[in-house]
């Protein structure tokens, strides 16, 4: 058998045991079923009057119920044995791209790090991006992005007078106060952001899927073993139940 097909099977084995031994327990519990009794009269008289006699059957011994409960338990507990012994020499090598990854990883590890690697992909997958509207450049010195520098005029009211008319022989100059925008200043912007570039993300996501994969068939090739098959039942039921 391999550990696959073991593991395949268990469950259903499991559910079994449960039902025998559920079934065991009940019955211990009708003390009826283990009492039995034969009652006959004796007349002292010789021509006395006799009674019937009166008899109840045993139904059932304690000794068959050990029997019972042994029978529901022992393929359970031999399977469970030879699947927990065969995780323990399962073991399996992980590459991705033809590097290896991990080496004699147990099948019980590669289950655990499926789930973990769920995780990563779900934390990659939620980093920030840049944003697409801005062209960005990496900044070793500040170890961040940065946008390149963008200049604003920066302007400011102010209020001049100009002759509106000239002087003549008969008016005199007419004056008019007017408000105009003069240059003050330039800003000069440059915007910081520490999230990443839309491609490193996508890249770290391809890196977390393809050692998801590699994970998976590594757990496959291990499940995919031949198992030693364990019969611990025996033992432990012969100590327990000796006489």
């Amino acid at each position: 058998m391999k550990l696959n097909q073991l593991i395949a099977i268990l469950q259903s084995v499991k559910a079994n045991a449960a039902k025998g031994k559920t079934e065991v327990y009940q019955l211990a519990q009708k003390s009826s079923l283990f009492q039995g009794l034969s009652r006959t009269y004796q007349s002292r008289e010789e021509d006395g009057f006799v009674y019937p006699a009166e008899s109840q059957k045993l139904t059932l011994k304690a000794t068959e119920l050990v029997e019972k409960f042994v029978q529901a338990s022992t393929e359970f507990l031999d399977l469970a044995a030879t699947q927990d012994y065969a995780n323990t020499e399962a073991k399996a090598t992980v590459v991705v791209d033809g590097q290896t990854i991990l080496t004699d990883v147990p099948v019980s590890y590669l289950l655990f790090l499926e789930k973990q690697l769920q995780d990563v992909k779900t934390f990659v997958l939620s980093l920030p991006v840049l944003s697409i509207d801005k062209d960005w450049q990496r900044d070793p010195n500040r170890d961040c992005y940065v946008t390149i520098p963008k200049e604003t005029v920066k302007t400011k009211k102010i209020t001049d007078f100009v002759v509106a008319y000239e002087a003549t022989e008969h008016h005199p100059a007419q004056i008019k106060e007017v408000t105009k925008d003069v240059i003050e200043g330039v800003w000069s912007l440059v915007e910081f952001s520490g999230a990443l570039p839309q491609d490193r993300v996508n890249a770290l996501t391809s890196r977390v899927e393809k050692l998801q994969k590699a994970v998976l068939q590594a757990r496959e090739e291990a499940n995919s073993r031949d198992v030693q098959q364990r019969q611990v039942a025996g033992a432990i039921f012969g100590y327990l139940f000796a006489e």
